[in-house]
């Protein structure tokens, strides 16, 4: 469906599947998240930037929340300067793709989902560990 990017990684759907969003993990200079219009008949349309990781920060894991913002594995990709720890683990963008929120983790996150009894429980995988908190919200699901 799609062979134009480098490195396609994470990637998920929007709680009303109209919207495909795939990072791309080999964009240069910065991490990109790239959201894909779904046609009626399952086809991509359209395609728009809609996160790049600038400040040294990399994207990697990605999921949707019922509200349609989009939670981010994250963490530096090697900043020569300043504390790259800071940038380690989540951080949640609204549907428009502006930042919102981050979890701080003591290490960069690869992956994340949300679990528990009532999807309100997000799992964090990170370098050496695995971390969970309950949130405010639960993860999109696709019940038809």
């Amino acid at each position: 469906m799609i062979e134009d990017l480098a490195g396609p990684n994470g990637l998920c759907f929007s709680p009303d599947e109209k919207t495909l969003y795939i990072v791309e993990g080999r964009a240069k200079p910065n991490r990109l998240v790239w959201a894909y219009a779904v046609n009626e008949d399952g086809t991509l349309g359209n395609r728009n930037k809609h996160i790049e990781a600038t400040a040294y920060g990399a994207l990697d894991g990605i999921k949707c929340d019922e509200a349609g913002n989009l939670w981010c594995g994250w963490g530096s990709n090697g900043s020569p300067q300043g504390k790259p720890e800071e940038l380690d683990g989540v951080r949640v963008f609204n549907a428009q793709g502006k930042a919102i929120g981050h979890i701080s983790l003591p290490e960069r996150c690869a992956n994340l989902c949300f679990g528990g009894v009532q999807g309100n429980r997000l799992f964090m995988a990170s370098s050496h560990s695995i971390y969970s908190v309950f949130v405010n919200t639960r993860g999109a699901t696709f019940i038809k």
